[in-house]
């Protein structure tokens, strides 16, 4: 038995290695020529076949001409990471910011996975900005203090104007706005730039400030090395006696319990972000008398939303604040429903949060499933759960003027919240206030419900294509295309469509302003309510 055992082992480990050097072979080789094409050719026919306003900012003619120059301009093998940077330039014509390509990565092998758990790598707890075209270091969540403020000139000898200039190439925002550009690239650099060159263990920035201009290297350490240097920095400490582990009571294991329950539920109510150690959703009151309610959302992505909610717009109330600003600057969005709900906050009247949603199919949850990058697992769990799920999504599909329209619940007509606040609200708005925090904002805006303050947002007013995506592996260079199946908007429009929700009062933040902990546009805010007095 145990000779099987170690047969079996042995053989699902050279089976393991065999399939990683397979995968790592497919993204590294160059690929034939026809074979490009007809990647070129197969992204073209899913985008048709799925993306239900795939010429809304790009004509039919044009987007058939960048296509075809595109496979004109093959004319040599290459690996899968240039194809993508080619294919990536052409897709962004679509103008749909949740529409992405992504390259996979080199895999690694079990060794090696094994290697990095408990590892370190510093860099993560840098934050970028940038601003007034340069790329500057505002936060640092380690013990790089020092660093905050500096500007950085490269990284790994590649100058800033030259990687924004590679990133703009690829980086795409709904329909023709600008402001998304700069705040993405400074939220997000190093995201851009691993999808630019790859995963890297480590990497060397060469930085400036008022005194100096110096490098600074980050590297991965792994967990032996985490090891080794914790014990060469606590020899004074290994002299002195271990404190014995105090055995707790019964009574106190109960208290630890009861503690560590609170302190769950409590996160789960805030969102807490483990990885950036910061809650998504915060309730502060401000201003000389505390009367103004200041709710930081960062995202609507995770947390058990209504409780924050329900508890937040009942102190709101108790408290009869005069103004509530809702903070959704660098908020990328997420969730439809909770955007839903906490619009039932803001208004006295019923309300429908969004349109039906147009689709190109009436099985859009199969369509996702049974993509060719979800696992055999997931298709055969989709495929036994069809009977379930195709009448479900038939029943939610109507058809009008031709088109198909996907009915979600946020579609249907909705009566507000208990504690609903009835006063002035001011929305912080930037260019990195995409997807459902667009979506909420538009709500407010076409309703007449809020003093928008800040930058136009990345989301378009009008809309953008998201909801649920399907993932295409493209057959021969690996690239996973990423389409939005679904329309979603809310009911109000603007012309000239492609832009987002733009501020009544426009400000930009300076360099000075970070690094000073500065907020003008809370400032302004916060005047403005006073000068109303």
């Amino acid at each position: 038995m145990k000779k099987q055992l170690l047969f079996f082992s042995i053989l699902l480990l050279l089976t393991s290695c065999a399939s990683v050097e397979k995968h790592n072979l497919q993204i590294t080789k160059l690929h034939a020529v026809a074979d490009l094409h007809d990647d070129v050719d197969k992204a073209y026919k899913q985008l048709k076949r799925h993306h239900p306003h795939l010429y809304q900012f790009t004509s039919k003619e044009v987007m058939d001409t960048k296509f075809d120059s595109l496979k004109t301009a093959i004319t040599q093998p290459m690996d899968s990471r240039t194809f993508y940077k080619k294919l990536a330039v052409v897709t962004k014509s679509v103008g749909q910011g949740h529409m992405t390509l992504g390259l996979l990565n080199l895999r690694r092998t079990k060794q090696e996975r094994k290697a990095l758990i408990g590892s370190k790598f510093d860099v993560n707890n840098l934050d970028f900005d940038y601003l007034d075209d340069k790329l500057w270091i505002v936060n640092t969540r380690g013990k790089d203090s020092v660093l905050v403020g500096s500007e950085v000139l490269s990284i790994d000898q590649k100058t800033i104007p030259e990687l924004v200039a590679l990133y703009k190439k690829r980086l795409v925002s709904d329909g023709y706005n600008t402001t998304y550009y700069n705040r993405v690239i400074g939220k997000r650099f190093l995201t851009h730039y691993a999808r630019e060159f790859g995963r890297f263990d480590s990497i060397a920035f060469r930085l400036k400030t008022k005194d100096s201009v110096f490098t600074k290297t980050y590297k991965r350490l792994l967990r032996s090395e985490l090891e080794k240097l914790k014990k060469d920095t606590t020899k004074v400490d290994s002299i002195k006696l271990k404190t014995p582990k105090k055995k707790l009571t019964k009574a106190e294991k109960k208290a630890k319990k009861i503690k560590y329950k609170a302190k769950r539920k409590h996160n789960q109510k805030y969102g807490y972000n483990a990885a950036r150690k910061e809650y998504t959703r915060n309730l502060n009151f401000v201003g000389k008398d505390s009367s103004v309610a200041v709710m930081k959302i960062r995202g609507f992505t995770n947390g058990k939303y209504k409780e924050f909610y329900e508890e937040s717009f009942a102190e709101i109330d108790k408290r009869q604040s005069k103004a509530l600003v809702i903070d959704l600057r660098d908020n990328f969005g997420g969730r439809l429903n909770e955007i839903s709900y906490l619009y039932g906050y803001l208004t006295d009247k019923d309300y429908v949060m969004i349109n039906p949603s147009e689709v190109n199919s009436r099985i859009p949850y199969l369509k996702q499933l049974m993509s060719n990058s979800t696992s055999v697992t997931t298709k055969i769990i989709a495929g036994l759960f069809s009977p379930i799920i195709v009448p479900l999504n038939v029943f939610r599909t109507s058809k009008k003027d031709g088109k198909l329209y996907y009915k979600f619940k946020s579609a249907k007509s909705q009566e507000p919240k208990p504690h609903n606040y009835k006063g002035p609200i001011y929305v912080l708005i930037n260019g990195n206030s995409f997807s459902a925090s667009s979506i909420l904002s538009t709500q407010l805006d076409g309703n007449n419900r809020a003093t928008f303050v800040g930058e136009e947002t990345g989301g378009a007013y009008n809309g953008t294509v998201a909801g649920i995506y399907k993932t295409y592996k493209l057959p021969n260079s690996k690239v996973r295309l990423r389409i939005g199946l679904m329309h979603i908007d809310a009911p109000f429009k603007k012309q000239p469509d492609g832009y987002g929700v733009k501020p009544d009062v426009e400000i930009t933040p300076t360099l000075k302003d970070r690094l000073e902990n500065r907020d003008p546009e809370l400032q302004w805010v916060l005047k403005n309510i006073e000068s109303k007095k």
